[in-house]
């Protein structure tokens, strides 16, 4: 069974420990089951990164994407997932109907 990963977000590139994974390239396309060299040789080639999607799959599913890109909008929506919480909280309450 895989470990799941040790740090914070998923494990990109070389600290992706498992001899085959598979593959979703970077336009969504299923590659099927690959080395992972192969997997990081074609994300090198695109000049992206392979980032681990789903580590606990049997073979783990990486995706060829620019990792910068994908924590950038992860941290935006939860940002306006927080936003909305706050909105929420803030809201008056709705004023009861008269008699």
């Amino acid at each position: 069974m895989n470990a799941a990963p040790t740090r914070e977000g998923p494990r990109i590139n070389e600290e992706i420990g498992v001899m085959r994974v598979r593959l979703v390239d970077e336009r969504g396309n299923m590659v099927g089951v690959i080395a992972r060299n192969e997997a990081l040789q074609m994300a090198g080639n695109a000049g992206l990164d392979l980032v681990e999607i789903s580590p606990n799959a049997d073979p783990p599913v990486c995706k060829i994407l620019d990792y910068g890109k994908f924590k950038y909008e992860e941290q935006k929506k939860k940002n306006e997932e927080k936003q909305r919480e706050i909105a929420e909280r803030r809201k008056p309450p709705a004023d009861p109907q008269p008699p």
